[in-house]
């Protein structure tokens, strides 16, 4: 098949964009070389696909339509995965128009350029941020998501909202997959692992905020992928509608339009998560313990139901697991080997 992906300079999707060509799929993909962090490792992501002849690259921003139209062109694609975004919580806060111009502007480029092109599937990468700090447990997509705590969130959240409508006004089928605190080899510099990793080794202190009482639902980056390629398979119509008992699909009754989360629904405690990272390192951390940070969220939890229902697939890779593998990863990266 043909696929036009957004992001594939990134951590997610450099791992999807890798898994389709590895399956014998064309892949356009879409990415704006954002000073966000290293474009060192973005760039040595995009060299790795390129050695495929399966894989053309468009450099672009999402608020650039010709560069958008260009990578369609080329692309042609019978399914669109957008994954570019600007991520971050915490950065959210002091640059919240960066977040604006890319989730939400962007974003609205997409939802344009899907409704011209009418590809088979529209993929939207959404966020388990939009929970907020919702009391329930576990997360179920059905839950109300209305009180977001950053403008990280109230973006992907905003842009959810659009592609509703632009699948009710032009029944483009459109799938809004929410994560869970991906993790895994290549990930981003700022996120937690990456961080922890790197400040151990080199005897430095680790941040571990809100006194470590936290937990997050932790998805290592190949679980969710697989549950990423399943739901391609699966354009929302109400051929698949999901009737099993105890179970709410978020089909929604007046568009071809779904929001799934995909993780496994078993949340880490940090200070496990801590230990783990000791214990495969083989050394201690030097922790600074620290109140909650503005923004944060005390726990995420996934309700994996309906993507079982859908897929037969719910992620499992345990902590343990994931965090050997970017180690091994990771020590790989700093002696120049990956």
């Amino acid at each position: 098949m043909r696929y036009l992906i957004t992001g594939t300079a990134g951590f997610i999707g450099f791992h999807l964009a890798k898994r389709l060509l590895d399956e014998g799929h064309f892949v356009v993909g879409f990415d704006g070389m954002t000073q966000y962090y290293d474009v060192a490792l973005k760039e040595k992501r995009h060299a790795i696909l390129a050695r495929s002849n399966g894989f053309k690259a468009q450099i672009g921003m999402l608020e650039d339509v010709d560069a958008l139209n260009r990578a369609a062109d080329l692309a042609e694609p019978e399914v669109i995965i957008h994954l570019a975004a600007q991520a971050g919580v915490r950065y959210s806060i002091d640059c919240p128009k960066d977040y604006v111009n890319s989730n939400l502007i962007g974003s609205w480029n997409i939802l344009e350029l899907a409704k011209t092109l009418q590809p088979k599937h529209l993929m939207l990468a959404s966020t388990s941020s939009i929970y907020g700090s919702n009391e329930k447990v576990p997360f179920a997509e059905s839950d109300r998501a209305d009180e977001p705590m950053t403008i990280y969130a109230a973006t992907k959240k905003s842009m959810e909202l659009m592609a509703h409508s632009y699948a009710h006004l032009h029944k483009v089928p459109t799938t809004a997959f929410r994560f869970f605190t991906v993790y895994g080899p290549w990930g981003r510099p700022d996120m937690a692992l990456f961080k922890f990793v790197d400040a151990i080794l080199k005897g430095e202190p680790i941040d571990i905020y809100g006194e470590g009482q936290m937990s997050r639902d932790f998805t290592y980056i190949d679980d969710l992928v697989e549950g990423i390629v399943r739901l391609s398979h699966i354009a929302p119509s109400e051929d698949n509608r999901v009737t099993e008992e105890g179970v709410t699909d978020t089909l929604s009754k007046h568009a071809p339009f779904r929001v799934v989360n995909i993780g496994g629904g078993q949340p880490v405690e940090l200070m496990r998560f801590v230990e783990t990272v000791e214990t495969v390192l083989g050394q201690k951390a030097i922790r600074n313990m620290l109140p909650m940070q503005q923004g944060d969220v005390p726990r995420t939890f996934a309700s994996p139901d309906l993507l079982r229902a859908l897929t037969g697939y719910a992620p499992d890779i345990t902590i343990e697991t994931g965090v050997a593998a970017f180690v091994e990863w990771y020590r790989s990266w700093q002696s120049g080997k990956a």
